[in-house]
This record gives structure tokens, sequence and C-alpha cells, in this order.
């Protein structure tokens, strides 16, 4: 069986099959799946007439997505599980990530493992836009302290910005690394380096939208995400110049203010990072959509 290597044109196919179900995991979407090029030789086929996405590193291959069609498939299943393991020499690699809520009994009673994943934060698009009342007192006095002190201006990020945005992003990321001596932290915002420029290299063409924030005629600020469905976006990146106090605040209530068409805004997961997630939860998310890991049977 020959495995398509991922490109751009393939957008419409994966689309169709990612619009057969609601999904509310970050990961259900070209978009996000086609910018980990830099870091994944990302393969795809269709099997039973399920679309079936797979991942591979120097460590192994793995499914980024479990089978994508009208229903869950478990020959499609067993047969990921085979491809899997004719290409890793350790078949304990062989693993489907990011199975949802709503289908993880299925997969468990068919005798497949399960596992947890980090979840994503969901969170109220109202709320993020007004900062009203206790829950958000320290986010409105950070917002008020950066509309206070500064002359700015707010505008569509658009890919002739792709340059500055990845000189402010080279900046934010030396001073993340300057205040945190994690190893694996470090290599996860190296990873981001590779996967921010693939984002902003193919901008319009993967439907992102974002804004930027200037001042003193400098972008010291930019955020972008994508549509994951009729009511929910996801803010993939947010970056702005940690010396300008308040603008973090500041530019996602901004973008979230915009993003009008929206009931929910998913803020990603945290990566079992503690910093991160003590930020995600400043934010007083509705509640944490789970993801799950899939193994092979016992």
């Amino acid at each position: 069986m020959t495995l398509n290597n991922l490109v751009l044109k393939d957008q419409k196919l994966f689309n169709k099959y990612l619009s057969l179900a609601r999904h509310e995991l970050a990961a259900f979407s070209f978009s996000n799946i086609y910018i980990w090029k830099p870091l994944f030789d990302i393969r795809w086929v269709l099997i039973r007439r399920s679309l079936c996405v797979f991942f591979s590193d120097k460590i192994g291959c793995f499914m980024y997505l479990p089978p994508l069609g009208k229903e869950p498939n478990l020959p499609a299943v067993k047969r990921s599980f085979e491809i899997m393991d004719d290409i890793n020499e350790n078949k304990d690699i062989s693993r489907i990530e990011n199975i949802e809520e709503p289908e993880l009994e299925y997969y468990r009673s068919s005798g497949y493992r399960s596992s947890d994943k980090y979840p994503d934060y969901l969170c109220s698009r109202r709320d993020l836009a007004l900062f009203r009342g206790n829950k958000f007192k320290s986010q409105r006095a950070s917002y008020n302290y950066f509309i206070k002190h500064h002359d700015f201006k707010v505008r569509p990020l658009s890919p002739a910005d792709k340059a500055e945005c990845l000189d402010l992003f080279n900046s934010w990321l030396d001073g993340r690394k300057k205040q945190n001596s994690d190893d694996i932290y470090r290599g996860m915002l190296e990873d981001n380096r590779r996967v921010i420029n693939a984002a902003l290299a193919d901008y319009r063409r993967l439907s992102f939208e974002g804004i930027v924030v200037k001042v003193d005629k400098q972008i010291r600020g930019f955020t972008f995400g994508y549509r994951l469905n009729a009511d929910t976006f996801c803010v993939l990146y947010e970056i702005t110049d940690l010396s300008v106090k308040g603008l973090a605040q500041f530019i996602f209530r901004s973008f979230c203010q915009q993003l009008k068409i929206y009931k929910y805004i998913n803020i990603m997961d945290d990566s079992g990072l503690d910093n991160l997630r003590k930020v995600k939860l400043s934010y007083k998310p509705l509640r944490m959509v789970p993801a799950y890991i899939i193994t092979r049977h016992a």
C-alpha cells in the first residue's frame, strides 16, 4: 500500500473527511496538521473509505488522528497498526493519538488500550472579550495598563509581516529560554521555531486569521489561529515582546473581540508544562476537552 506525501493541494480532500463529524480537539484541522511538516514526514492513505494520517520521524511512526470517516472503522484501525508495525522496529511506538471522548469506548470495547493525552482548554469567547468580574481582575488591570501607557495600532496580520514576526518570535524565544533551563521545554521552543515559520510561509493558503499590534511603529505582538468548526476558533500562537507590560493580555482580548462569530475559543493544550498550565487556567476555561492515545490490544 502506497502512502501519499502530504502537500497543500490535499487540503480539499482532508477538509471533506474532517467535516464528516464535529470535532472539538484542535488537532482536527488541515492547517494544524500541515504545519508539522518541518518536524515529521507526514503521509496519508485511504483505507476502507477512511482517511488515515501517519507522522514519522527518526523515532518511529504513529497516527496523528484516528481514521477519519463517517463512523469509527475497525478494519481501517487494524490495517493502520499493520502499516505502523511495518515501519517501526519497536512495535510499542505504534499508536493512534487524539482520540476524542465520544469514540473512546468504541476503541476500548474493541480491545485497544487507552491512555490520557494532554487536554485542550475551551474558553468562552465572550468572557475573554469582556474581561468582566473578579476572575479576570488581573488580566483587566494588565490590559488597562497597556492602553494607558502606550501608543499602539492593531491591524490584521498579513503574509508581508512574516519577517518582522519571525524576528519578534526569535527574540521572544531567547527570552523564554533564559527564564527556563528545562531541556524538554527548550527543545519544544526550538521545534516551534520551525513550525511557526511554516505556518507564516503558507499563512493565506492555510486560511489562518490573526492580528498584529504595533507599538512605536514596530510589531511588538502578533497572534493567529484557525476556524475549527462553526462555533469554535483555535488560537495557535500568541507572541509578544516580554518587556511590554500588559501587551499579552491586550492582544488576546483584542483578538477575541474580533472573533465575534464564534462562541468558543480553544487555546490548545499545555504540553504537560506547569507554567503553561497556569497561564491557560488563568483565563478560566469552561472545560477541558479530553484527548486520548490508543495502543494495540493486550
